[in-house]
């Protein structure tokens, strides 16, 4: 009797234990359920805000066209200024196949004025970061010049001279302005990137400046792209015809040392940037439209820094009936921390491209803008917006969800132009002479 007495209080005493505690038990089961699936949460989460930014993407309308140029020219570089202070006015500069400069009020596409009369062909336009006036471009005939916007005087405020042999077809300057570097034509057997200072731009006007030096055994052909970092001033990286794109760290005291990486894309290459966490990767665009990828973080790791290769982004991409001609070049959108390419039609179609590890996918097309290939863009972070340029003579502001407000029709022509690409594909395998 008294066995069987034990024996149900026992019993007793576990159900009372198992209705004390279970809530404590399915509270910690929970907890633990949500701590083990919280990533996937957060994944979800980061998904979703590069779905809404694809939206926002593919949403793009036209807000604003230019007037018409009495002398129309293919539009071949854009870029924006950063205004100084909030509320103050900025501005956007196009490079053109006429040899000039036009200068445009950036929300309103007013035409402010034109810098002609340059004795060769440009290759670029780029804004000072600190002084939203100061807009810099470079030319064949081996120098780069230095504008202010606000002046009426067609006099540039600083010339950078190269050497005497050297043609000019690609140029950038540091995010913190102090660094000026342009990128050669081959000549006999010469490939050159140039350096400069560029501080006091504004204190001696009239000087021309000579280089600090130049980096000769990186690249064997024509320099068709350069990109200083973002965020780390002291780190390039160019772009050649010898399919080779090089990243330097310029504080090195040698050009050997100064070479951090060199990829090969496998083609010549047409255009390049940096994206990613930090800005730590590194993308390029070939002329035979090609994409390629790599991930500088992983360089003193054993993992691959390729991160993707697509031979013809044509093939690889369905742009649903519209077909996808060509590729212009990159933009990270840094709020998403997604890679995005542009590419078109020659009917002017616009199209939007996701990038992931994964492989390309059409995100949307601007339809309605221009009536020929698009050979620009700049996309502006602050606004969301995007300009774009053509061989049409036009130039867009592009914005989520916006009504157009000229009643300017777009005009139906391609004009004629002497610019051609001086590209030259090689098709031999080079050899990565670092990792």
């Amino acid at each position: 009797l008294s066995l069987q007495q034990d024996v149900i209080a026992g019993f007793l005493y576990a159900i009372l234990i198992l209705l004390v505690f279970h809530p404590i038990v399915d509270l910690i089961d929970n907890f633990n359920l949500t701590y083990k699936y919280a990533p996937l949460i957060i994944i979800t989460f980061e998904m979703t805000a590069v779905e809404k930014v694809e939206e926002q993407l593919a949403a793009l309308r036209i807000a604003r066209r230019c007037v018409p140029s009495e002398e129309p020219a293919y539009l071949l570089d854009i870029d924006t200024s950063t205004a100084a202070q909030p509320g103050s006015s900025r501005f956007v500069a196009v490079s053109c196949s006429n040899q000039s400069i036009r200068v445009y009020d950036r929300e309103t596409l007013r035409f402010l004025r034109e810098y002609s009369g340059h004795p060769g062909i440009l290759s670029g336009v780029r804004f000072a970061r600190a002084c939203d006036s100061v807009v810099f471009s470079a030319c064949s005939q081996g120098a780069v010049k230095c504008w202010d916007v606000r002046s009426a005087t067609q006099k540039p405020v600083q010339v950078f001279r190269g050497y005497p042999s050297n043609v000019f077809i690609s140029f950038d300057v540091s995010c913190s302005d102090l660094i000026v570097c342009a990128g050669t034509e081959k000549v006999e057997k010469d490939t050159f990137l140039v350096f400069w200072d560029a501080r006091g731009i504004t204190d001696c006007a009239g000087t021309a400046k000579e280089p600090l030096g130049v980096y000769s055994e990186s690249h064997n052909d024509d320099i068709t792209k350069i990109c200083f970092h973002p965020i780390e001033p002291n780190l390039v990286v160019s772009g050649s015809t010898d399919g080779l794109v090089n990243v330097f760290d310029i504080n090195k005291d040698n050009e050997d040392d100064a070479l951090i990486s060199t990829c090969n894309s496998d083609s010549s290459v047409s255009s390049l940037g940096w994206s990613g966490e930090d800005y730590k990767q590194v993308y390029c665009v070939t002329h035979d439209e090609g994409f390629c990828w790599w991930d500088m973080a992983q360089l003193d790791t054993e993992e691959p820094i390729t991160l993707l290769r697509v031979l013809d982004v044509r093939e690889s991409v369905c742009a649903e009936n519209h077909g996808l001609h060509y590729l212009v070049g990159g933009l990270y959108h840094e709020k998403a921390g997604k890679l995005f390419l542009i590419g078109g039609t020659s009917t002017g179609n616009i199209h939007v491209i996701s990038c992931s590890t994964d492989g390309l996918s059409l995100v949307g097309t601007l339809c309605g803008g221009h009536s020929a290939t698009v050979r620009s863009f700049c996309w502006s972070p602050t606004d969301e917006s995007l300009l774009t340029g053509g061989e049409d003579a036009q130039l867009l502001l592009w914005k989520p969800g916006a009504v157009e407000r000229s009643l300017t029709k777009k005009a139906s022509l391609k004009i004629s132009s002497s610019v051609q690409k001086r590209v030259r594909v090689h098709n031999t395998s080079l050899k990565s002479r670092k990792k």
